[in-house]
């Protein structure tokens, strides 16, 4: 039976999140961000010996944080990257400066609704939520595959990614999955067993090395 340890990345400077965070420079995440990273990795290092193989999406966050997780690690392997962990891009919002000014709770309110429309199959964004939802089981498949009997794969990816597999994977249903991922902490561990029946989560949102003031995060 092979495992899948599913690291959410770092924290991450604003301007990560936009459309274009695949092709802005930078280091990916904030001091903060590479301090969690390290901190994941020595937290896995403590239990999983080695990974026989490890992914993240190309995102610049994702790629920073799976390169300081295997620090960790002397002997790592070669990181796959796999476009399909990226996050989604968020839909686009309504031109209000009052969202995008006041932030907090009108900002949130303004994602959650046009994250449902989304979901309900408004074409709001460069993909569709159905293709969404279809790239991340595949990438999860991908990766599954490379645990074969008895291996260990390392994946980074976002809040967003780990969490769709976790609905698929327990059937919530589709709309109940946006509030799943903003309880998810920064580099925050998901296990999932992988067997003849496929996956199986056994633990998700594992955070206790970032648990204190000083590394704790969400965003």
């Amino acid at each position: 039976m092979g495992v899948l340890y599913i690291v959410r990345h770092g924290q991450a400077p604003s301007h990560a999140y936009g459309p274009d965070a695949a092709a802005i420079g930078g280091p990916g995440l904030t001091d903060l961000g590479f301090a969690q990273a390290r901190a994941a990795g020595q937290a896995l290092a403590r239990r999983v010996p080695s990974f026989h193989a490890a992914f993240c999406g190309d995102l610049p966050r994702q790629r920073a944080t799976l390169a300081g997780v295997l620090e960790a690690y002397p002997d790592a392997p070669t990181p796959i990257v796999d476009p399909d962990w990226n996050e989604y891009t968020t839909p686009e919002l309504p031109e209000s400066d009052d969202i995008y000014r006041g932030g907090g709770k009108p900002f949130q309110d303004a994602i959650t609704r046009a994250l449902g429309e989304w979901i309900d199959g408004a074409d709001t964004g460069p993909e569709t939520y159905a293709t969404y939802a279809a790239r991340t089981r595949a990438a999860a498949e991908r990766a599954a595959a490379a645990a074969g009997s008895g291996q260990n794969v390392l994946v980074v990816s976002s809040a967003g990614s780990i969490t769709q597999l976790i609905a698929q994977l327990w059937g919530v249903p589709d709309q109940g999955w946006p509030a799943m991922s903003r309880t998810f902490v920064n580099t925050s561990i998901t296990k999932i067993l992988v067997g003849r029946r496929g996956m199986t989560l056994v633990s998700f949102n594992e955070h206790a090395h970032v648990a204190g003031e000083e590394l704790f995060s969400y965003r």
